[in-house]
């Protein structure tokens, strides 16, 4: 167990899991925790790659009483974790929320990063706009934030059920609910945060490689977001597995894991 000191009295957990190989680092999604990664954690292992996983502020086993849950701040967390951990260029791996971060964080790390996964990121944008046609609508994270602020168990158990399009286990889905309802209180404003973020300069500007792994079927996350994303990075690329929906790590991790060990073995 290692914890990352952010100043205030405060930390965020995180787990280094050592190999020789390209070091990746696991960003999980909103309101979920780095636990969710352990399928993919024992894939990296097995490849012989270094793995890195951080569980957000305000999430899994991280301090719950943050004043800053911002992505800007999450990603300070990332970046400063892994100039801890590490003197390699990393590759940054981001799920849903977890790719705005990693975009961010990419830029904080400069050439300490070898390259960007996004896997149903929500980068560049998770709201659409006049000239941005995909994502959620204008006003869906205020109906989240009252949704949550009535029930949060239920909230939090419809979404759990709604993450993969593929069928899992009810014991999946249990897990799932279980790392939702276990979040702090404030982690319904790094989803508003979300809200105001606008990556395109940042992604049309990117200078290393950058793989978008979208779930053709996604419920939660427009796949032409990540669509986009591949198509403004210099050195983007697209894998699109159909059929999945927002979790393509749990739902079809044979064919995940194998768009992500191509994405490495070419660095």
């Amino acid at each position: 167990m290692a914890r990352f000191d952010c100043g205030d009295g405060r930390s965020v957990y995180y787990e280094h899991h050592r190999g020789a190989g390209v070091p990746v680092v696991l960003i999980h999604g909103w309101a979920m925790s780095g636990r969710v990664w352990a399928g993919t954690v024992e894939t990296l292992k097995a490849a012989g790659h270094a793995v890195i996983v951080v569980d957000h502020r305000g999430c899994g086993q991280s301090d719950r009483d943050f004043d800053d849950v911002s992505i800007a701040a999450i990603a300070g967390d990332v970046a400063g974790i892994v100039r801890h951990c590490t003197s390699k260029p990393v590759v940054l791996n981001g799920w849903s929320l977890g790719g705005a971060v990693v975009v961010e964080a990419a830029g904080l790390l400069g050439s300490a990063c070898a390259g960007v996964v996004l896997t149903c990121g929500a980068a560049p944008r998770f709201i659409r706009s006049d000239d941005f046609p995909y994502g959620g609508e204008p006003g869906s994270l205020e109906a989240t934030k009252e949704a949550l602020g009535g029930d949060r168990a239920a909230f939090f158990r419809g979404l759990a059920g709604g993450v993969c399009a593929k069928p899992v286990s009810d014991a999946m889905v249990d897990w799932m609910w279980a790392a939702f309802i276990d979040s702090g209180p404030g982690v319904i404003e790094s989803l508003m945060d979300l809200g105001n973020v606008d990556q395109r300069a940042v992604l049309k500007a990117l200078p290393v490689p950058l793989l978008s792994i979208v779930g053709g079927a996604d419920a939660i996350l427009d796949p032409g977001v990540g669509k986009a994303a591949a198509e403004m990075a210099p050195h983007g690329t697209l894998a699109l597995i159909e059929g999945c929906g927002h979790a393509p790590f749990i739902e079809d991790a044979e064919a995940y894991h194998s768009a992500l060990r191509n994405f490495l073995a070419k660095l």
